[in-house]
């Protein structure tokens, strides 16, 4: 399939310009069909029309037990994001695994190995079908979310491989909202874990990330045990800052796995084909562990929430037009279906859906898929708009309470402070209006402070601000965690760092 994308282009202080995020600006507003009119009493009798939450059809009932029937007796299916410092191989060792597993033909291979010495990266010849942008390949890093289908004996994994570097962190968000279970690749050669541990270092923030954003399994590989001659002492060092580490990231140790692996070669990749000097490992291979990974119960008979992470012009064989690319958080959608876009509140129909590489006639909750529609233009979509039922559409805010955690912040949070306000693939200018309250296992310990320091759990108002060029804060689709968990997560960052992360609590 081709695609021409139309918007979602971030350009962070490096100015190179990433896929995917879509930062609202004045220009991005036109198609979306705004009043200037909408003051927040209108949101709220907007919102009151939509009360009564709908209950599925007859033929959704019908449709949803058949899902559920067939995920007890088949595969089942989750989206996989990897993660871990700028160079630890992740690219590589993701392009190794599908060599491994048969998706890279041997042919497909001797032409990324040729494309690869010919551009003077050799090294980076299994990441080269990954990374499929010039840029990417020119560079040697990821930029962009790469998306690929694969299968092990009892999983259908969807693969999300996300940047690495810090100026692509957006990205990587966008990707980590629609996971299931993360894999991070950590560099076990000398000094390069110790890099991507410490403070600025991406192994941490995206730790918080993906567990911010509700990925709750995490697989650690640590890749290039080959250059430490898979020393066990080493290897066991790393595991031992991890272990705790991820522990108060929020990940419990049911859901942690921890393996040695050197990608470049594949070996514990598929096969436990492991050199002589690491006999001393009786784990599981990276496939093993994958094979065993839960999957979440999906809700599937909530209404249809699709956040929208690329909005383009399409042609495959048997569809074009208007595409739309997102993972349902809830719901299901089917061929024929009557969607409506917010904000904008533009209707349109599904004319096609495709799933795990092929058509299909219907999509469910947990699935990331591509919808054809008709009824509707490019323009009037965008990235981070949601589609929703005609009926039920998701509500439009500008101002939220919020449950958040503090994260492992310089300087302190107080009221007026300025953030970016990250939520699936929309990030907006925001305040933090008001600190409301400190909590401590559960229970409100002081009111109204007037600062936050990191480790706090706190609840607070956040506004969202006119972005630059315009005099109007746009209206952001969010739910609260109560109603769609999947919707009602937030993440805020300032001067480039990740600083909090929060579940909404009330709409306002």
């Amino acid at each position: 399939m081709t695609s021409t994308p139309l918007s979602g282009l971030t350009t962070p202080v490096g100015g190179v310009a990433t896929p995917g995020v879509f930062t609202l600006t004045s220009s991005d507003m036109a198609g979306l069909h705004l009043s200037d009119s909408f003051d927040e009493d209108a949101l709220r009798r907007e919102r009151e029309k939509y009360r009564e939450r709908p209950v599925p059809t007859m033929k959704q009932a019908d449709l949803i037990k058949k899902v559920k029937e067939d995920e007890a007796s088949g595969k089942k299916s989750f989206s996989l994001i990897v993660v871990g410092h700028v160079d630890a191989g992740k690219s590589t060792l993701m392009g190794r695994l599908l060599y491994e597993i048969g998706n890279v033909t041997e042919k497909q291979k001797t032409q990324n190995e040729r494309g690869a010495q010919r551009a003077g990266k050799s090294s980076f010849a299994f990441a080269w079908g990954l990374d499929a942008l010039g840029d990417e390949r020119d560079r040697g890093v990821t930029i962009d979310i790469a998306t690929t289908h694969f299968e092990t004996p009892h999983r259908n994994i969807t693969l999300l491989d996300a940047p690495g570097h810090r100026d692509f962190i957006p990205a990587m968000i966008s990707g980590a909202a629609q996971a299931d279970v993360a894999l991070m690749v950590i560099d076990g050669s000398p000094g390069e874990f110790e890099a991507g541990f410490q403070r600025g270092g991406q192994t941490r923030e995206h730790a918080w990330l993906v567990r911010s954003l509700g990925v709750k399994e995490i697989i650690v590989a640590v890749n290039k045990m080959d250059v430490v001659d898979w020393s066990q002492d080493r290897y066991d060092d790393i595991v031992d800052d991890m272990k705790p580490f991820l522990a108060s990231a929020g990940f419990h140790h049911s859901k942690t796995t921890f393996l040695p692996l050197a990608a470049m070669e594949g070996v514990n990749v598929l096969e436990r084909d492991l050199p002589t000097e690491a006999q001393w490992y009786k784990g599981p291979t990276l496939v093993d562990a994958l094979d065993k990974a839960d999957v979440p119960e999906r809700p599937y008979d909530a209404p249809l929430r699709i956040p929208l992470s690329n909005v383009f012009k399409g042609q495959t064989a048997i569809a074009s037009g208007v595409a739309v690319q997102g993972r349902l958080c809830s719901g299901l959608v089917q061929v024929g279906d009557n969607v409506r876009a917010v904000p904008g509140d533009v209707v349109a129909t599904v004319r096609t859906i495709e799933a795990d590489e092929d058509t299909a006639p219907y999509a469910v909750a947990g699935q990331n898929v591509t919808l054809y529609l008709s009824g509707c233009d490019a323009n009037q979509l965008a990235i981070g708009s949601v589609l929703c039922p005609i009926n039920y559409p998701c509500p439009l805010v500008r101002r939220f309470t919020a449950q958040i955690l503090v994260f492992d912040i310089t300087a302190p949070i107080i009221t007026g402070t300025a953030v970016e306000l990250f939520h699936h693939s929309v990030n907006v200018p925001a305040t933090i209006s008001k600190l409301i309250s400190i909590s401590e296992k559960g229970q409100v310990v002081k009111t109204n402070p007037r600062v936050l320091q990191k480790g706090t759990t706190a609840t607070v108002e956040l506004t969202v601000r006119s972005p630059t060029g315009s005099t109007r804060p746009p209206l952001i689709p969010l739910e609260t965690a109560k109603e769609n968990k999947e919707m009602g997560r937030v993440l805020l960052r300032r001067g480039g760092e990740t600083i909090a992360a929060g579940m909404v609590m009330e709409l306002l």
